[in-house]
């Protein structure tokens, strides 16, 4: 079922209810709660936190495997047991170097992922409240059902002060596992961008990874472009796993159509 995101009007304030969004989730089991998308508040902070955690632990077998599949990686793993096979004369030594390698390679595939939660924790996500709601122009929101947060999504000013306040980036975007598929991403990605047109920022730009291909797919349907490809840091680069750069246009340039066909409206 397709979702549309209420209006969002006026300066978004702690304690208001702007953005709600009320819908039935499509699903087999009958017995599922409903789900709306609400402003986060501060008991929700654990389950925000449980969902991030969550989210961002999904990605190691993913990574390991990319890992695995560089052409360095085979190398190294065709190698380093043949060395130490002849070198020793012990195939039990050969398999144990084996065996050491995966595990390197295994943490070294985790690696970034931990940093970028650690980031998360430390910067933005330390105080969501002081982040997302000091100032009129950003905001964070939830997803519950059953009491619990399913789903999250937070929207920054970018912090360059020449941009005054042209874009607005979306962070966070997360869907607990057992709720994908029910239009609850697109749901909130819609969120944040009629908030930001409400708001009168021009874009909406977010960074998502090249091995998050649900996410890529999400964001070209809605209408985003891709921009930009980068590396979050040199542990990124050590893996070889880029990130996208991707816009939405809000100006009046893009046009309705345009906006209706990047299925904002």
């Amino acid at each position: 079922m397709e979702v549309e995101p209420s209006e969002v009007t006026g300066k978004v304030r702690r304690g208001t209810q702007l953005s709600l969004v009320d819908f039935e989730i499509q699903t087999q089991k009958p017995s599922m709660a409903a789900c709306h998308i609400r402003q986060y508040q501060e008991s929700d902070r654990q389950g925000v936190l449980h969902l991030l955690s969550q989210g961002i632990s999904e990605h190691f077998p993913t990574a390991f495997r990319h890992v695995l599949k560089l052409p360095r990686t085979l190398v190294l793993l065709l190698l380093g047991p043949l060395t130490c096979f002849v070198a020793s004369g012990s195939w039990l030594l050969a398999l144990v170097a084996s065996l050491t390698l995966l595990a390197a390679l295994g943490f070294l595939a985790k690696y970034p992922w931990t940093e970028f939660e650690v980031l998360c924790l430390r910067t933005d996500m330390a105080d969501i409240t002081r982040s997302y709601f000091s100032d009129c122009g950003s905001c964070y929101w939830v997803v519950e059902s059953g009491g619990q947060v399913v789903g999250m999504v937070g929207a920054l000013p970018m912090t360059k002060p020449s941009l005054q306040k042209e874009q607005l980036q979306l962070l966070h975007l997360n869907v607990a596992r057992e709720h994908r598929g029910q239009g609850i991403a697109r749901a909130l990605v819609r969120t944040v961008l009629r908030f930001a047109q409400e708001q009168g920022y021009s874009e909406v730009v977010l960074s998502t990874s090249a091995l998050q291909l649900s996410a890529l797919a999400l964001y070209r349907s809605l209408g985003f472009q891709k921009v930009g490809r980068y590396f979050f840091s040199s542990s990124w680069r050590l893996i070889d796993v880029p990130a996208f750069q991707f816009r939405y246009c809000l100006s009046s340039a893009q046009g309705p159509q345009a906006q209706k066909q990047g299925g904002f409206l």
